[in-house]
């Protein structure tokens, strides 16, 4: 076993070589690296024990990661200057190594990043619901977990994380391990999760739910009334599980 970080601003995680995607890592993603099969190797993520199978070639030797990207997303320019050309984009949540701040930039070997959009990398956030809020608007994308496209247990992950709570990667895991459950009835509170077979949702205020679905194609609100009937009608079932964190 091996330790690798990835260095692609978003890949997939496949659950075979050449195979459908199950999740996504982010560029500083730390890995552990089982297996490698012709050009394929066989990981687990460190953020949360996911296993699967990535390209060789996004993966690099560890290096200690100094910042992490706290903005929805980024990106590294050729010069420590706004009007410089861009090389790349981050994702919300991608970690990287500054070797200096210049002008207010972070020098990063892919270029130089707005120091504004990073926090060090032993910062925390407070408020979970806040953090998914900032990817409204972002596409639904199946297996998802950046800026560029996630989907329900994605946002809820990318909440969990940034503010040092850990999370599975997969709603029904999400369901299992995170929260107590409460009585049907409970009235809910922002934080709250609502669990269907196969989606979930951040309450996120008075009758209203952030989530990602594929009804939308994107990070919405939507009123949980309308949410718990439209779910119901086009056939995947009732609420199954309320949670508070």
């Amino acid at each position: 076993m091996t330790r690798h970080r990835i260095i692609q601003p978003v890949i997939d995680l496949l659950r075979a070589p050449d195979g459908p995607r199950d999740r996504q890592l982010l560029y500083g993603d730390g890995v552990c690296t089982h297996e490698e099969n012709k050009g394929w190797s066989r990981i687990t993520s460190d953020k949360d024990g996911y296993a699967g199978w990535v390209r060789s070639d996004c993966l690099a030797p560890e290096l200690p990661a100094t910042h992490w990207i706290t903005a929805p997303s980024t990106h590294a320019y050729e010069q420590p200057a706004m009007k410089s050309r861009d090389r790349t984009s981050l994702s919300f949540g991608s970690k990287v190594q500054a070797l200096s701040e210049q002008n207010g930039f972070l020098e990063t070997e892919l270029g130089f990043i707005p120091a504004i959009h990073a926090k060090q990398i032993n910062v925390t956030l407070t408020d979970p619901v806040a953090v998914a809020e900032l990817f409204l608007g972002t596409p639904y994308l199946w297996g998802g977990n950046s800026r560029f496209g996630l989907d329900c247990s994605g946002l809820v992950q990318a909440g969990m994380l940034a503010c040092g709570l850990p999370c599975p990667g997969d709603s029904g895991d999400q369901e299992r391990d995170l929260g107590q459950a409460l009585t049907p009835g409970t009235p809910a509170q922002r934080g709250d999760l609502l669990f269907w077979k196969g989606h979930v949702a951040w309450v996120y205020g008075d009758n209203m739910l952030l989530h990602a679905n594929a009804f939308h194609m994107d990070v919405t609100f939507e009123p949980m009334d309308v949410a718990i009937t439209r779910i119901l009608e086009q056939g995947d079932g009732p609420v199954t599980a309320h949670k508070r964190l």
